[in-house]
C-alpha cells in the first residue's frame, strides 16, 4: 500500500469556494494578548509566557481566497489538538 492509497478522512474542512483544505486563519475581534518577556544579558529579549483573552467574535477563514468559513468553526476548534 503505498500513502496516496491511504483513505482521505472524509471530517476535513475544505473550502466551498476554492476547494482549499489545508490553510486557514483564525482571527479574533477585540483580542488583548499579553506577553511577559525576560531581557538577557545582551539586551535581547525572550518572550518567557504568553496569554490572551478574546472579547469578540473569532472568525475562520479560508488561506488561499479568505472566504469566511465561520460556519465549520466549531469543527475546527474540536479538531485542535
Amino acid at each position: 500500500m503505498q500513502p496516496n492509497d491511504l483513505p482521505t478522512p472524509s471530517n476535513r474542512i475544505a473550502c466551498p469556494e476554492c476547494g482549499n483544505n489545508e490553510e486557514f486563519y483564525e482571527i479574533a475581534d477585540n483580542a488583548v494578548i499579553t506577553t511577559l518577556y525576560t531581557q538577557n544579558d545582551d539586551g535581547s529579549f525572550t518572550p518567557e509566557e504568553d496569554t490572551s483573552q478574546i472579547l469578540g467574535d473569532i472568525k475562520l477563514i479560508c488561506g488561499r481566497c479568505q472566504k469566511n468559513l465561520s460556519m465549520f468553526h466549531q469543527r475546527f476548534s474540536e479538531m485542535l489538538f
